[in-house]
Protein backbone atom coordinates (compact mmCIF):
# COMPACT_ATOMS: atom_id res chain seq x y z
CA UNK A 1 0.00 0.00 0.00
CA UNK A 2 1.20 2.96 -0.89
CA UNK A 3 -1.08 5.33 1.56
CA UNK A 4 0.05 5.47 4.83
CA UNK A 5 -2.96 5.99 7.81
CA UNK A 6 -2.25 8.79 10.39
CA UNK A 7 -4.38 8.90 13.97
CA UNK A 8 -5.10 11.96 16.18
CA UNK A 9 -1.48 10.78 17.82
CA UNK A 10 0.73 11.03 14.84
CA UNK A 11 -0.87 13.62 12.52
CA UNK A 12 1.94 16.36 13.53
CA UNK A 13 4.29 14.26 12.83
CA UNK A 14 3.43 11.98 9.72
CA UNK A 15 1.73 15.76 8.35
CA UNK A 16 2.86 18.66 9.50
CA UNK A 17 6.34 17.98 10.22
CA UNK A 18 6.60 16.43 6.56
CA UNK A 19 9.69 17.75 4.78
CA UNK A 20 7.46 17.13 1.20
CA UNK A 21 3.95 18.29 0.86
CA UNK A 22 1.08 15.75 2.29
CA UNK A 23 -2.54 14.69 0.62
CA UNK A 24 -4.31 14.09 3.51
CA UNK A 25 -7.82 11.91 2.64
CA UNK A 26 -10.02 12.44 5.40
CA UNK A 27 -12.78 9.11 5.46
CA UNK A 28 -14.97 6.61 6.98
CA UNK A 29 -15.85 3.04 6.59
CA UNK A 30 -19.49 3.39 5.39
CA UNK A 31 -18.76 6.25 2.69
CA UNK A 32 -19.73 4.97 -0.34
CA UNK A 33 -18.04 8.10 -1.99
CA UNK A 34 -14.89 7.48 0.38
CA UNK A 35 -14.68 4.05 -1.41
CA UNK A 36 -15.22 4.85 -4.78
CA UNK A 37 -12.39 7.17 -4.26
CA UNK A 38 -9.92 5.05 -2.50
CA UNK A 39 -8.25 3.24 -5.77
CA UNK A 40 -7.62 6.67 -7.00
CA UNK A 41 -6.21 8.16 -4.28
CA UNK A 42 -3.89 5.11 -4.11
CA UNK A 43 -2.79 5.50 -7.63
CA UNK A 44 -2.29 8.93 -6.79
CA UNK A 45 -0.01 7.92 -4.16
CA UNK A 46 1.96 5.73 -6.52
CA UNK A 47 2.20 8.59 -9.40
CA UNK A 48 2.83 11.11 -7.16
CA UNK A 49 5.35 9.43 -4.91
CA UNK A 50 8.75 12.19 -5.32
CA UNK A 51 6.46 15.12 -5.04
CA UNK A 52 3.85 14.46 -2.48
CA UNK A 53 3.18 12.07 0.60
CA UNK A 54 -0.03 10.37 0.88
CA UNK A 55 -2.34 10.00 3.94
CA UNK A 56 -5.16 8.42 4.87
CA UNK A 57 -7.46 9.71 8.12
CA UNK A 58 -10.63 7.66 9.02
CA UNK A 59 -12.82 10.02 10.83
CA UNK A 60 -14.94 7.98 13.03
CA UNK A 61 -11.48 6.50 14.90
CA UNK A 62 -9.72 10.19 14.70
CA UNK A 63 -12.58 12.72 15.77
CA UNK A 64 -9.97 15.10 16.71
CA UNK A 65 -7.90 16.05 13.72
CA UNK A 66 -11.22 16.02 12.07
CA UNK A 67 -12.69 18.04 14.08
CA UNK A 68 -9.90 21.09 14.15
CA UNK A 69 -10.09 21.51 10.59
CA UNK A 70 -14.02 21.16 10.01
CA UNK A 71 -14.50 18.26 8.33
CA UNK A 72 -17.93 17.82 8.40
CA UNK A 73 -18.39 16.11 4.76
CA UNK A 74 -16.43 12.99 3.36
CA UNK A 75 -14.42 12.70 1.58
CA UNK A 76 -12.34 15.45 1.99
CA UNK A 77 -9.20 16.08 0.69
CA UNK A 78 -6.74 18.25 1.99
CA UNK A 79 -3.19 19.02 0.91
CA UNK A 80 -0.37 20.48 3.26
CA UNK A 81 3.06 22.13 2.84
CA UNK A 82 4.95 22.98 5.28
CA UNK A 83 2.76 22.54 7.89
CA UNK A 84 -0.28 24.75 6.53
CA UNK A 85 -3.31 23.84 4.52
CA UNK A 86 -2.75 24.85 1.22
CA UNK A 87 -5.59 23.16 -0.39
CA UNK A 88 -9.34 21.38 0.13
CA UNK A 89 -11.80 19.49 -2.16
CA UNK A 90 -14.69 17.88 -0.81
CA UNK A 91 -16.67 15.23 -2.62
CA UNK A 92 -15.55 12.26 -4.53
CA UNK A 93 -13.47 12.92 -7.46
CA UNK A 94 -12.76 11.96 -10.96
CA UNK A 95 -8.95 10.62 -11.89
CA UNK A 96 -8.17 13.81 -13.69
CA UNK A 97 -9.68 16.20 -11.02
CA UNK A 98 -7.81 14.44 -8.32
CA UNK A 99 -4.58 14.99 -10.64
CA UNK A 100 -5.39 18.36 -11.25
CA UNK A 101 -5.93 19.21 -7.38
CA UNK A 102 -2.57 17.52 -6.50
CA UNK A 103 -0.69 19.40 -9.28
CA UNK A 104 -1.92 22.75 -8.54
CA UNK A 105 -0.70 22.22 -4.91
CA UNK A 106 2.62 20.96 -4.90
Amino acid sequence: MATINVTDENFDEKVLKSDKPVLVDFWAEWCGPCKQLAPLVEEAAKEFKDKIKVCKMDVDANKEVASAFGIRSIPTLMIFTNGELSGAEIGALTKQQLDEFIRSKT
